[in-house]
């Protein structure tokens, strides 16, 4: 899991005369967005399916669910946080197709089946975030997130893995800020929970934690 970097989505003017070019049908513009957009899109889908293949075909999907509709954009958003609702759907939809289950992404973790109980942590006095991680453990952390409720695991990969602000995530996501901050905490103490045992059994050496 690595250090959350910043992602700016208000529209800059490049990207609202992109949005222009591509509005009006320039033959070129598609290619533009593209070029714009892919690495951040492809690095999305990929925190979301966790597999290349998929997320190569969800960097796919976007771009053209994108270009077909861009005349329909009513412009309420920037152009980066409309390819990542996109994308984040996309990828979604892949992970509720391959658990062979139906999920709401707009439903609250209750109206998803799940109830949430407080957990009583291991004594730990280090944030994993904080720490520098090894191979190991960063595929400790990644399947710690695969198992995170959609809903809740968009939440964190949008918001702490993404770097988005909470305004942007829940844009994203079509959520109020206020339910996405608590989709969001609910996450983090799924993954402390989750993650406590190894924590405990790997203390970080001296210097590692913040």
């Amino acid at each position: 899991m690595e250090k959350p970097v910043s992602v700016q989505h208000v529209s800059t003017p490049s990207e609202k005369s992109l949005l222009d070019a591509l509005q009006r049908g320039d033959r070129y513009a598609c290619d533009d967005m593209v070029k714009q957009f892919a690495g951040k899109i492809y690095n999305l889908a990929l925190r979301f399916t966790g597999h290349p293949d998929e997320a190569e075909e969800v960097l796919q999907e976007t771009f053209i669910k994108a270009c077909r509709s861009v005349g329909s954009f009513e412009g309420r958003s920037s152009l980066g946080t409309w390819l990542y609702r996109i994308a984040s759907n996309n990828s979604l939809m892949r992970l509720r197709r391959r658990r062979m289950t139906t999920v709401s992404l707009d439903a609250s973790t209750e109206e998803e089946g799940e109830t949430f109980q407080p957990v009583v942590l291991r004594d730990w006095h280090w944030e994993p975030e904080s720490v520098l991680l090894t191979e190991e453990l960063r595929r400790v952390v990644d399947d710690a997130i695969a198992t995170l409720p959609d809903s809740l695991r968009a939440a964190f990969v949008l918001r702490d893995l993404e770097g988005l602000s909470t305004r942007e995530a829940a844009d994203v996501l079509g959520i109020s800020p206020g339910n996405l901050k608590v989709r969001l905490h609910r996450a983090r103490l799924m993954l402390r929970e989750r993650l406590a045992t190894y924590f405990s059994e790997h203390p970080p050496a001296e210097g590692d934690a913040a």
